[in-house]
C-alpha cells in the first residue's frame, strides 16, 4: 500500500511538473512572439510607400486643377476679347 500511495504521490507530482513546464514554454513563446513583433521593422515600409503615394496623388491633382486654371483663365479672355469685337 505504501508503494501504490508513492506511484500516486510520484505520478502527480510528474504531472505537476509537466504542467509548469509547458506553461512556461508556452509563455516563453509568448513573450518572444510579443517581443519580435514589437521590435520588428518588417512592417515599416508599407507606411512610407502610402504616405508616398498620397503625396504623389496630392500633387497630381495640384498640377491639373493648375492646368485647368490656367486653360479656363486663357479660354476667357479670348471669350472676352471676340464678344468685345463682335459688339463694336
Amino acid at each position: 500500500m505504501k508503494k501504490f500511495i508513492k506511484k500516486i504521490t510520484h505520478t502527480a507530482k510528474s504531472a505537476v511538473t509537466c504542467v509548469k513546464t509547458a506553461a512556461v514554454n508556452s509563455m516563453s513563446a509568448v513573450l518572444a512572439f510579443n517581443r519580435r513583433a514589437v521590435c520588428s521593422n518588417a512592417g515599416e515600409g508599407y507606411i512610407d510607400t502610402a504616405v508616398k503615394v498620397l503625396i504623389a496623388v496630392v500633387l497630381g491633382a495640384l498640377v491639373l486643377a493648375g492646368l485647368y486654371a490656367k486653360e479656363e483663365f486663357i479660354n476667357g479672355t479670348q471669350r472676352q476679347d471676340q464678344k468685345g469685337f463682335l459688339d463694336h
